[in-house]
């Protein structure tokens, strides 16, 4: 059976939908099965991170609600080991039938490897949608104050939720700049209460993929694409040095 993450972050801004795009492309390059699903009503933009903007794809509410089987997701060109449905347009993730979601979950835990959830920024509906059903969760957050703090929200309200295999990836690392402002990354986890899952260090070939609409894995070997690389190899049970280079 497939394994559920909710890719999750307490705030906009931490490029979260950029990690969970980039640990995709990583798992896949590695041989699994990975279905992508954007539950980011409104505001969708794991298709642009993943290179698949100009590739027609279902919202995961038409396979939901029967209307449509998953095996019609929409595959990646680049990868043929990742399929995706995007978030639907109008509905929001207070209206989705959490027991058709959770059926439809399961559904794809027998097809896939892994089933990657990129939930909206914030704690709201759609964060604990994502959440509810996961078996791990990525929560990304920055090594700002702002982010540390509303990480360490986060993992309070999932930790109501009863949720415990919890992991935080620090996303956008600026050596300098943290350097600068004395945080270090035993900061940031002792403020958030997590254990460390990655670092991810400042690329830009993170938004010059995005721009190209080109797969960042695709086009770098280094920087945030190496570390979604270690990520994924951390995910996959094996045992890799946290660094940022």
């Amino acid at each position: 059976m497939g394994e559920l993450i909710a890719v999750l972050s307490g705030k906009g801004g931490t490029g979260k939908t950029s990690v969970c795009a980039g640990i995709a492309e990583a798992l896949a390059q590695y041989g699994e099965k990975v279905l992508c699903i954007d539950c980011d009503v409104g505001l969708r933009n794991l298709d642009i991170a993943l290179g698949m903007s100009q590739v027609g794809a279902l919202s995961f509410l038409d396979v939901c609600s029967g209307g449509y089987s998953l095996e019609m997701a929409a595959k990646h060109p680049l990868y043929p080991g990742i399929s995706f449905l995007t978030a639907p347009v109008s509905v929001g993730a207070e209206n989705v039938d959490a027991d058709d979601f959770y059926a439809f979950l399961e559904s794809a835990r027998s097809r896939f490897s892994y089933i990657l959830l990129d939930a909206p920024a914030g704690i709201d509906a759609g964060f604990r949608l994502a959440a509810r059903f996961a078996d791990r969760i990525v929560l990304v957050t920055g090594a700002d104050p702002a982010s540390i703090r509303d990480a360490s929200r986060a993992a309070d309200v999932l930790e109501l939720m009863g949720k415990t295999n919890v992991r935080m990836v620090i996303n956008r690392v600026n050596p300098k700049l943290v350097e600068a402002m004395g945080i270090t990354v035993d900061d940031v986890m002792d403020q958030s209460g997590l254990p460390l899952l990655g670092l991810v260090p400042e690329d830009e070939n993170v938004v010059l993929s995005a721009a190209f609409r080109k797969p960042l894995l695709k086009g770098s070997k280094k920087g945030a694409a190496a570390a979604c690389r270690r990520i994924a190899k951390r995910i996959q049970g094996n045992l890799v040095p946290v660094k940022l280079k």
